[in-house]
């Protein structure tokens, strides 16, 4: 669940990887584009599932996500929803399976 503040047209990527020591597993990729809400500062709903391959978790590895804007006119086009139901939507958030 990936809602979010949209202020101005916007292409996002998306990267969740995972990190083992000096290793670097990409996870999955996508990319979306967004256009702002006629209604303002309002959360916009997005939720998306993907597959990705099952891996050995062993301490210290970090799970990471990522984002990265492209074709916009503003620097902060895309923001996370951190306000969740102030702003009318969710808390973004990562749900992995057993």
């Amino acid at each position: 669940m990936l809602d979010c503040i949209v202020v101005a047209s916007v292409d996002v990527r998306f990267e969740l990887s995972v990190r083992h020591g000096t290793d670097s597993l990409v996870l999955a990729t996508w990319s979306k584009h967004f256009e702002p809400l006629a209604s303002g500062y309002d959360a916009q709903p997005y939720a998306v599932s993907k597959e990705a391959p099952a891996i050995e978790a062993v301490a210290g590895d970090q799970l990471v996500f990522r984002y990265t804007a492209a074709n916009t006119t503003k620097a902060e086009a895309w923001i996370p929803n951190g306000d969740g139901k102030l702003a009318n939507g969710r808390i973004p958030s990562i749900t992995l399976p057993n």
